[in-house]
């Protein structure tokens, strides 16, 4: 539990930066990633994000890299279904498995190419935004964008639980494991069967703990939030506006480049 994004968050070296000014980065560049018909723009903002994410937040690299292995994973998936699924252009490998023949052409290399530095620089992103930025942060700025009061008070609640869920699963499970509880296939089903059950128990009467806190804090129906921070400076927002046209700048200027 000591290595959470929230956590990171904290200690990020970007924690008291304007937090419209965090979102508007990587709002701008998940855009302009998903956008860019070239897989040159989003790994350009893949990259300069990490850079930001490590050499200017101060995320630790080795917890950074793990963070991006998980997506990467599954986009590498869908990368290499896109290279063999679809077609189009020169044929650049094929390779027969006992009935099935397998052929990657430019097409389809350069369509998963696009898929997988999408995916990339849309992580690298969302990343940035959580590790630099506390969700208290932006509850503050879904209130102060009007949002409808029941929608943040519900985010709220279910992101304490998350974490509420995430205690009582890892206390479950190591209690399970001192016990033998997945020593074998059978007794693994059994266990994460009682894990599940135990959770649902568990998220009902920590509601109900949370109500009768409320009730005795007298609350009004409406969950208190975090104050405002202070306003941008110029300078700050130049740098935003710099980093965000350089990136479409980048985007358009490679709109036509492909890789095979």
């Amino acid at each position: 539990m000591d290595n959470i994004l929230e956590d990171q968050a904290h200690r990020s070296a970007l924690r008291h930066l304007d937090t419209r000014l965090k979102l508007l980065i990587g709002g701008g560049a998940i855009l302009l990633g998903l956008l860019s018909p070239s897989p040159l723009g989003p790994a350009f903002i893949a990259a300069t994000m990490a850079a930001i994410t490590v050499g200017v937040a101060l995320t630790p690299v080795r917890f950074y890299a793990h963070l991006l292995t998980i997506p990467l994973s599954f986009a590498t998936i869908s990368a290499a279904v896109i290279l063999f699924l679809s077609g189009g252009g020169e044929t650049l490998w094929t390779a027969a498995i006992g009935p099935l023949t397998l052929t990657a052409t430019t097409g389809s290399a350069n369509l998963a190419a696009l898929i997988l530095a999408r995916t990339f620089s849309g992580m690298c992103a969302l990343f940035f935004i959580a590790l630099t930025t506390p969700m208290a942060e932006i509850f503050t700025v879904m209130r102060s964008l009007r949002l409808p009061r029941e929608f943040v008070d519900l985010s709220m609640l279910i992101y304490h639980f998350i974490f509420v869920l995430i205690g009582e699963a890892v206390a479950t499970r190591n209690a399970q494991e001192m016990r033998h509880g997945y020593v074998s296939f059978t007794n693994a089903i059994a266990s994460f069967a009682m894990l599940a059950g135990m959770l649902f128990v568990r998220a009902w009467e920590k509601g109900e703990e949370l109500i009768v806190a409320m009730d005795a804090r007298c609350y009004d129906g409406v969950f208190a939030a975090g104050e405002e921070t202070e306003g941008a400076s110029r300078r700050q927002i130049a740098l935003v506006a710099a980093y965000l046209c350089l990136c479409t700048a980048v985007t358009i200027a490679a709109r036509g480049a492909t890789i095979f």
